[in-house]
């Protein structure tokens, strides 16, 4: 896949004349007067409940029939009867009925006349009252609607972009699955903006990179930009399926007895070999960002290991690029939505965004800092642009050190060599934990103690040049905080939380569909060092990034993996370190060898984006002295577990 160019701003200001006008049409008092936030003026319990079906123009299911998806709709009754146009907030999502959403994996229900009398989560039970409808939209192939679930394909994307046409008065819809009665949209102002986790936030992605008009933003939580990306880094496998697993998986019952045609289709474009092939090339949005036109706040774990945050990096620097607006959290979590690690604030600020790029309402959120992250558990900071003003990669080199299989870390070449065999059984929490001591699994090299706090922010890349022994090997590169912490427990069970007994309610509730959830809070590890970015590859693919090939043993091959992104501070007094190695267990599947690598230092580096640039790097190594070996396992969280090939948490 190519390189993609990081790094940019908030979004245009405006020009002067623009500025000066808008002064001048606006006195103090009309400015006063102007609305800044929504308010729950509307009756949650008297709201308008319809289903309607929305022909997306394809047949995918083969009936013969072009597929309608269904789509559950939530809208204040008083702006219909005053003849109001509301705008719309919508969920487009394959597990209203397989699987649930949210931390208590509700499921849609309708009372008996088919209309939805529970949405899931709270969008509806807090925004309709202030003046939204809210759309809860199955994908083709799932719950009530036809088609076939093609794993972010095109069926996948038009399920919802059909809707977003069909608020705008561009596509067909009915009031029945099969009939001829037309439904209108004459309720809406057609501003519509995607909200989701996980695939849910996928679908916003991909429906935002076809431009379509009246998607206004899009709200995309720990969200897919590249199928490829979610099965393969650079042809190392993450999982030992492909996405007709997945398919099958969410495919209702209907689907699954007419859409043997698309899971074969998967299953032929999409080869365990890793490489690229049309199949991905469909599924990937970031190649389609210059088409996006909706503003994007973007919310991931820095500790996702079910979407890595290696989407967020592509992605980001894509939107970056192209001049769309953005906001972006980052939290210290696994896979897990901010309505379950900051609750409070996250509905404040989505109920602003919201109001700012849907309403119009002028709340000032687009002049607050772009980034919101996480330091250490529910300790938060702000910067004004993501990644900050200044930051610049740095060239890191690694070295032999005085102990031999116990190198070092900083800007001047390496010399010589260094030797590991991959073993499938250990992963990079066993790689760290023996930093400090040489094993025969890992090639690691550690900074001395920083004399000053150092902040990492953006995306990392490792070139390594390896000599392998076998046809074929695969390479992971790690960077890690060398030092004591308190962190949130990612590899537990609730990737970073604990939920409570305890409810807190958000928002109306009916007798059907209940406003209050339960309460969470920080599940944390005590730790003696921190894993921050990850990256893999096949080293077959160190000639390109879509395909790979046999290596020659003995052969030296160079490869570039990308680390994903991240924003970390390493501590005054810890270490930073570089890890290269084989088979991360867990998080990629090892090679059909098990092969010996010799990595040449010399024509081996990482490019860390630190704030301050190589400078900050310099300032917080100098002075130090060099830390002493210490024979001691480091304690980390447990293993990293991915066994689930769903793009759902908890699923």
């Amino acid at each position: 896949m190519p390189k993609r160019t990081r790094f940019t701003t908030w979004r245009p200001l405006a020009t002067a004349a623009t500025a000066a006008l808008v002064a001048t049409l606006l006195t103090p008092a009309a400015a006063d007067a102007a609305p800044r936030e929504s308010r729950p003026v509307h009756s949650y319990d008297d709201a308008i409940r319809e289903a309607v079906w929305v022909d997306t123009g394809l047949d995918g299911d083969r009936d013969g029939k072009a597929d309608r998806v269904a789509v559950d709709i939530v809208r204040p009754r008083e702006p219909a009867r005053q003849g109001r146009k509301v705008p719309v907030i919508m969920d487009a999502s394959p597990y209203y009925s397989c699987c649930g959403r949210g931390n208590e994996s509700q499921k849609k229900t309708y009372d008996a006349n088919g209309d939805v009398n529970r949405m899931p989560l709270y969008y509806d039970n807090y925004f309709v009252p202030r003046g939204y409808a809210f759309v809860g939209v199955d994908l083709a192939g799932t719950n009530r609607s036809d088609g076939c679930v093609d794993v972010g394909g095109r069926s996948d994307i038009q399920s919802a972009k059909a809707v977003v046409d069909w608020l705008n008065g561009r596509a067909k819809a009915y009031t029945t699955r099969t009939g001829t009665t037309r439904a209108k949209a004459a309720w809406t102002n057609g501003k519509t903006g995607m909200i989701g986790k996980s695939w849910d936030g996928t679908i916003a992605n991909g429906v935002a990179a076809t431009g379509v008009e009246g998607l206004k933003t899009i709200v995309p939580i720990s969200a897919i930009s590249s199928w490829y990306d979610y099965y393969f880094q650079q042809g190392a496998p993450l999982y030992d399926s492909g996405p007709e697993w997945l398919s099958d998986y969410v495919n209702s019952p209907d689907a699954r007895a007419k859409c043997a045609a698309v899971q074969q289709k998967l299953v032929d474009g999409a080869p365990r070999t890793g490489d690229w092939t049309p199949l991905w090339t469909e599924r990937d949005y970031v190649r389609a960002a210059r088409k996006v036109k909706a503003s994007v706040f973007l919310v991931h774990g820095m500790q996702d290991l079910n979407v890595r945050m290696l989407h967020v990096g592509q992605w980001w620097d894509a939107l970056a690029k192209n001049g769309v607006e953005r906001k972006i959290w980052l939290s210290r979590t696994g896979h897990v939505d901010p309505f379950d690690f900051r609750r409070a604030s996250w509905v404040d600020t989505l109920h602003r965004w919201f109001d700012h790029e849907l309403m119009g309402y002028d709340n000032g959120i687009d002049r607050e800092p772009m980034a919101d992250i996480e330091r250490a558990p529910d300790q938060w900071t702000t910067s004004k642009t993501w990644p900050p003003s200044g930051t610049r990669a740095a060239t890191l080199r690694p070295d032999r050190g005085a102990q031999a299989g116990v190198g070092t870390l900083g800007l001047h070449r390496g010399h010589g060599t260094a030797t590991f065999t991959d073993d499938p059984e250990l992963s990079e929490t066993d790689w760290a934990a023996q930093i400090d001591k040489p094993t025969p699994e890992k090639a690691g090299f550690v900074t001395r103690p920083l004399t000053r706090d150092l902040r990492l922010s953006g995306s990392s890349e490792v070139t390594v040049a390896a000599t392998p022994s076998t046809p074929t090997a695969h390479l992971s590169a790690v960077l890690v905080d060398i030092g004591p912490a308190t962190i949130r427990d990612y590899a537990d069970a609730g990737e970073g939380i604990t939920t409570l007994t305890d409810r807190t309610c958000w928002g109306a509730s009916t007798a059907g569909d209940s406003s209050c959830f339960k309460e969470t809070k920080a599940k944390t590890a005590d730790v003696d060092y921190t894993i921050v970015s990850r990256g893999w590859a096949d080293l077959g693919n160190h000639a390109s990034d879509l395909t790979g090939a046999p290596l020659t043993p003995g052969k030296r091959y160079t490869i570039t993996l990308d680390l994903a992104a991240t924003d970390h501070v390493v501590p005054k007094g810890h270490r930073l370190a570089l890890i290269v190695a084989g088979t991360d267990k867990g998080l990629i599947d090892p090679p059909a060898d098990r092969p010996e690598l010799t990595v040449d230092l010399s024509r081996t580096s990482a490019r860390v984006p630190f704030v301050g640039g190589a400078a900050a790097f310099t300032r917080a190594t100098t002075g130090a002295a060099s830390a002493t070996p210490d024979a001691t396992p480091l304690d980390g969280v447990r293993d990293p577990h991915t066994a689930h090939r769903v793009p759902e948490g908890s699923q």
